[in-house]
């Protein structure tokens, strides 16, 4: 079963970056969109902003 949401480990192996950025990525992100700190980011969400296909960070991350 898939998941909706993108955690901090998932943006560190598809982007290469370091957990500390990560965090920030996924903060960064969902200011711009307007979610609030509780809310959740969906892999959809996080494609979408960085311009990246779903079905192959799918892929990567299942």
């Amino acid at each position: 079963m898939k998941r909706l949401v993108i955690h901090t480990k998932d943006v560190m192996i598809v982007t290469g970056k370091s957990e500390r950025y990560s965090r920030y990525l996924i903060k960064k992100i969902k200011e711009e969109i307007g979610k609030r700190e509780h809310q959740y980011l969906t892999i959809r969400e996080f494609c979408e902003y960085l311009g990246l296909n779903t079905d192959e960070v799918e892929e990567i991350l299942f």
